[in-house]
């Protein structure tokens, strides 16, 4: 090959190189959006706003939001020897429970969530 088209092939290659890692690292961020806790299962972030009046669960697969508008959802909150359930329901983007709730640091939350058929659990403890 030619001295220039080695610089080209290389240049082309290191931008998709580049362009890959930009987009994978999007899909990874599991920082909390919306000032909750957030955790990861099946490539699936949940992230919980637990506060003492409601308690809402943001979904994000890859980055993107989830379409929730056909979820269900219910939480299960643990706080001392105190045990509260609630069904969570779709409200914009997000589940949501409205309610007075024994939400604390160090309350456990586990949510069992069914979108599009698939259901999963998520774990949490509040800060």
């Amino acid at each position: 090959m030619k001295p220039n088209l080695h610089l080209a092939v290389a240049t082309v290659v290191f931008s998709l190189a580049f362009a890959g890692a930009a987009n994978a690292s999007d899909a990874h961020d599991h920082s909390p959006k919306h000032g909750g806790v957030v955790a990861e299962v099946k490539d699936m972030d949940y992230e919980l706003v637990a506060k003492s009046d409601v308690v809402q669960l943001y979904l994000r697969g890859h980055g993107s939001k989830v379409d929730v508008s056909k979820a269900i959802a219910k939480v299960t909150l643990l706080t001392g020897t105190e045990r509260q359930e609630a069904e969570l329901k779709p409200v914009g983007d997000k589940l949501e429970a409205t309610g007075s709730f024994n939400i604390g640091p160090g309350t456990k939350a586990v949510v069992v969530v069914t979108v599009a058929g698939r259901p999963a659990t998520a774990r949490f403890t509040l800060k």
